[in-house]
């Protein structure tokens, strides 16, 4: 149920790519670009990683609403390069079960070998 709702919102980023900017932000960060994605990806990570130092109350509803603000542009993103998510889910599926020790170090050795 959760990565169905994943993918329609990721479908629903999809058609308003096709809209007019005026009428839509994911339409207006489209044509704004890549940086401007950037810098909104930027700004989100920022304020989710101010919400998880917080010592308040609702300190657990700023985490789950700026991650969902981080989470919304990175799809935002992955439409503007033309990446699907069943490419991320894949990538993290081939990640399943091996140690993060051992993945990143498969990666740095195969980075090494360019």
């Amino acid at each position: 149920m959760k990565e169905d709702f994943l993918e329609e919102l990721f479908q629903l980023i999809e058609k308003r790519k096709k809209a007019d900017s005026n009428d839509s932000y994911v339409k207006y960060l489209q044509e704004a670009g890549t940086s401007k994605i950037n810098e909104k990806i930027l700004e989100e990570t920022l304020e989710l990683l101010e919400a998880s130092s917080e010592t308040t109350k609702d300190k657990k509803e700023k985490i789950i609403h700026e991650t969902a603000d981080l989470w919304f542009h990175v799809m935002v993103l992955l439409s503007n390069q033309d990446i699907e998510l069943d490419e991320i889910v894949k990538e993290l599926q081939s990640r399943f079960g091996t140690s993060g020790h051992i993945e990143k170090a498969s990666r740095s050795s195969s980075e090494e070998e360019k």
